[in-house]
């Protein structure tokens, strides 16, 4: 670390521009070469390190440029830049000796010297920061005069003041006086001077003030060349009152850069690719770094290098970097990717021009792959193999060929390609690419006959997606054999023609032997017998023998039979043989049968209508023939000769050959439906005739020809079963419903007979009745009278059945209270009073027996006594089922009579 001394002549050196200023306003030259002082003391550590910079003299150039050369006259000490900065060359203690700087222009000799001595400080200068040269004056910036007889009547403003120089990261003391600035008219009168600008009365402000009274203008604290480079002030200069006294000067003051950043590489780690085998020169990829220093001096002039390659395979240095432009390319062959797929090179940057001694560094690591390319061929692991497949079956995997291949997985330089190059002249074969395990899957894809036959030797040959590298070549073991062997199975017989056809004439009777139909057995070297059978034969026509396939028929062929499809009729046979397991081959036999006059024409329409008296009153006919030409039309037509009417109410015309009209031959006939025998005879060889109705029906027309009456049943399309039918229909709906009617008549006597034993008109509620029981016994003579009031008033399915008890019953257990019935007249039924009785009986597990005789005491319906069975009455019987009456012995018959009785 350095400290600057207070006073030091790094000031004046930064302020030698206002010296250049200051002579040029009083006429000198504009540039003239030389160092900017003729001595500079300066101040440096008591112990200064190896390479150390102590001091910057500056050199105005004038345009030289770098045509100027800088020595120093104690070169075993000290070693000088071209940019003007001085460095130990040692380590050196107290460096008190003075010290000499000369500059030579090397085109025309010419040589300037300036004088440096140096003075020990125990005070110490931060690290990479340049020490002052200390002037012994302060330079003043003096405004331009104004004359009194210029012309110029404006305030100037183009007066160039050269930029004031200020290193960064000073580290003072502050403040440090940087240039005075003066007026001549302070002379005559007192000025105040004062700048503006930012970095003095504007954001950031405070970082320079000016003394108003003796115009030096300093800086307050370090400046950062990367925060800021440079300030843009203006000074002026005003009386005491105010008023203006000379116009405004600009000063710019430039941040001077120093060396306090390191480059920063953009990336951390850096991703490249090469192909293996790449020649060298190859480009791989670049690396860039910043630094914030300025790019235009050697502050920020960046250098690489690579310091390290992991692995060092083949060599240590397969690859080089442009130190300027960091881009990395090959120096050396032999990438194989096979062998190291992957190259770690370490980046080192360094600033100052790569100055190993003074420049700062930073390191990346660079990651570069080496990609694959089909330097290695695919080879097969054997040379032979072996596989075996049944004759007949396609689309099998018969061997498996498996290659290895040194090239990266799963890329076009390792997916395997197989290509049969002989033993296979049918393409019987082909071998796909298995993509998961890159095997060759030799397939058959079309049948093998081990007849033909038994044994396949391939020759296959193994390539990549993509062809192989240049000057690369497929060894001996890209090829290799596969011996297949064929396995005999048992075959399906077959038929020879198939189908087969073969021509005769319909008509042939049974037992005609028709052809011999029989198949082959493709198994030369098995010795096997083949039998046949009938597979589908629609009109049942034909028998072939099982042993010779001798076919013959068994009934009469019909050429019109529905069977027989334009003349032709299919029959298909079946051949099996004795094989283990047994195979067995179908044949389809075709017969064609030609047509002989064996149908007789008959009329068409068979049903005609014509008027009573129409006009005109001719019917259009043909005939219908199953046979074909010759053996159909054309046709002749008359009519029959019986009966005689016929021939007098009608007449026939022919039209053509096909066609005829019938007519009325009289002019009025009466309306009726009437059958007209036709003769119609075809024109076969053997002509058939045949005598056919044409039904005519004659009704009533309308001007337009139409028939007017209702007799449309034959036109519909209603025949005589279809009239029948309806009516029938109706027929058996109307006893229905008559059947209905009975039932419901018989019904309501039924209801009236069911009304009870008494009289309806007669009111027995509020009265006892007395009715004749038998059996009992005394048991029988204890009544309880006053439970017979109003018995169908309890509620039967609230009050429990067992509360009734018989007379006949002896109580086991306190007989229960039965609620008090309604007082309120009610229409009693003795048929329910007696059903709920009943049911109590019934549901009471200590009744007697069924051949007990039940009491059942009835006063009406008035009682307000409980009622003796369960079941309400009602006024009417209809909706109870009374056939269980019937079990309970003779005595009820007439009971079930009355109410149990069916609806029949």
């Amino acid at each position: 670390m350095y400290s600057l001394h207070e006073g030091s002549g790094l000031l004046a050196l930064l302020v030698l521009a206002g010296l250049q200023i200051a002579a040029e306003g009083r006429g000198a030259p504009l540039c003239r070469p030389g160092f900017s002082e003729d001595a500079y003391k300066v101040v440096v550590p008591d112990i200064t390190e190896k390479g150390q910079p102590l001091f910057n003299v500056r050199f105005v150039s004038c345009g030289r440029g770098g045509l100027v050369r800088f020595e120093c006259s104690n070169p075993s000490d000290f070693r000088i830049e071209a940019d003007g900065v001085v460095y130990a060359a040692r380590t050196l203690q107290h460096p008190v000796s003075p010290l000499q700087i000369q500059a030579r222009d090397t085109t025309t000799q010419q040589q300037w010297v300036t004088q440096v001595t140096l003075t020990s400080s125990g005070q110490q200068f931060q690290e990479g920061a340049v020490p002052p040269v200390m002037s012994e004056d302060l330079k003043e910036i003096t405004f331009p005069s104004r004359n009194a007889d210029s012309q110029l009547k404006r305030m100037k403003r183009d007066w160039v003041i050269p930029p004031i120089n200020v290193p960064e990261n000073s580290r003072g003391p502050f403040p440090q006086e940087l240039v005075r600035i003066r007026s001549d008219h302070d002379k005559n009168r007192s000025l105040r001077y004062s700048v503006t600008g930012p970095g003095a009365d504007q954001p950031p402000t405070g970082i320079f003030t000016i003394d108003p009274i003796s115009g030096e203008l300093s800086v307050n604290k370090p400046l950062d060349r990367e925060h800021i480079p440079n300030f843009h002030l203006r000074a002026h200069a005003v009386d005491l009152n105010g008023n203006q006294v000379e116009n405004p000067i600009d000063i710019v003051i430039n941040v001077i850069d120093m060396n306090d950043n390191r480059p920063e590489f953009t990336h951390q780690i850096w991703n490249g690719t090469v192909p293996e085998g790449s020649k060298p020169g190859t480009f791989v990829m670049t690396v860039t770094s910043v630094d914030k220093d300025d790019p235009k001096t050697a502050n920020g002039m960046l250098r690489y290098k690579i310091l390290s390659q992991n692995p060092e395979s083949p060599t240590s240095n397969m690859f080089t970097i442009n130190n300027k432009t960091g881009g990395i390319i090959t120096v050396a062959a032999g990438l194989d990717r096979e062998k190291v797929p992957q190259y770690t090179l370490i980046i080192q940057a360094t600033d100052m021009e790569g100055n190993p001694m003074y420049g700062l560094s930073n390191t990346a690591t660079a990651v570069i792959r080496v990609t694959d390319i089909n330097d290695n061929p695919p080879e097969f692991t054997a040379e032979t193999f072996f596989g075996e497949v049944h004759e007949n079956r396609v689309n099998v995997i018969v061997a498996n060929l498996t290659v290895t291949d040194k090239d990266q997985p799963n890329t076009p330089a390792w997916n395997a390609v197989y290509k049969i190059t002989g033993g296979d002249p049918t393409g019987r074969f082909s071998v796909p690419t298995d993509p998961t395990t890159n095997e060759g899957l030799v397939t058959v894809v079309k049948p093998i006959d081990y007849e033909i036959s038994r044994t396949y030797v391939l020759t296959v040959e193994a390539r990549n997606e993509v062809p192989l590298a240049r000057g690369i070549h497929s060894p001996r073991q890209s090829t290799a054999t596969v011996s297949i062997r064929v396995i005999d199975v048992n075959e399906s017989p077959y038929f020879e023609p198939n189908p087969k056809l073969i021509k005769l004439e319909e008509g042939m009777m049974p037992e005609s032997t028709l052809t011999t139909f029989t198949a082959q057995d493709p198994d030369r070297f098995m010795q096997q017998s083949i039998r046949y059978s009938k597979l589908s034969d629609p009109a049942n026509w034909l028998r072939i023998d099982p042993n010779t396939g001798r076919i013959t028929t068994i009934a009469i062929l019909d050429r019109e039979s529905p069977f027989v499809k334009n003349s032709l009729y299919n029959a298909t046979f079946l051949a099996s043989d004795n094989g283990v397991p047994s195979a067995s081959g179908t044949g389809t036999l075709q017969i064609y049968l030609l047509d002989i006059n064996d149908n007789a024409p008959k009329v068409f329409p068979q049903e005609a209508e014509v008027c009573e008296k129409p006009e005109p009153n001719a019917i259009n006919i043909t005939a219908l023939d199953g046979d074909l030409n010759p053996n159909a039309g054309p046709f002749a037509f008359e009519l029959a000769h019986r009966p005689l009417d016929v021939r007098r109410n009608w007449t026939i015309t022919r039209v053509s050959g096909d066609y005829a009209q019938v007519s009325l031959k009289i002019g009025f006939l009466e309306s009726g439906i009437y059958e007209i025998p036709i003769i119609i005879t075809d024109s076969g060889n053997l002509p058939m005739s045949n005598t056919s109705y044409l039904r005519i029906k004659v009704c009533q027309c309308d001007v337009h020809g139409d028939c007017t009456d209702q007799q449309h049943i034959m036109a519909a399309g209603l025949g005589t079963g279809a009239i029948i039918s309806i009516l029938l229909c109706i027929i058996i709906l109307l006893i229905l419903v008559l059947m209905f009617v009975v039932w419901m008549k018989r019904r309501d006597k039924e209801r009236q007979a069911k009304q009870l034993l008494i009289d309806p008109e007669d009111d027995v509620r509020d009265n006892i009745l007395k009715y004749d029981e038998e059996g009992g016994g005394e048991e029988d003579q204890d009544y309880d009278l006053s439970q017979l009031q109003q018995p169908d008033t309890i509620e039967p399915d609230a009050i429990k059945p067992v509360g009734i008890r018989r007379l006949d019953e002896r109580p086991l257990h306190p007989e229960p209270q039965y609620p008090m019935r309604s007082a309120a007249p009610h229409p009693g039924d003795i048929g329910d009073f007696i059903n709920e009785g009943l049911k109590a009986a019934d549901n009471d597990p200590t009744a007697p027996p069924y051949d007990s005789l039940l009491v059942f005491d009835y006063e009406g319906s008035g009682s307000t006594a409980g009622s003796l069975s369960s079941l309400n009455s009602s006024s009417s019987g209809g909706d109870q089922d009374y056939d269980y009456l019937n079990d309970w012995g003779p005595r009820f018959r007439k009971l079930a009579d009355m109410y149990g009785g069916s609806d029949d």
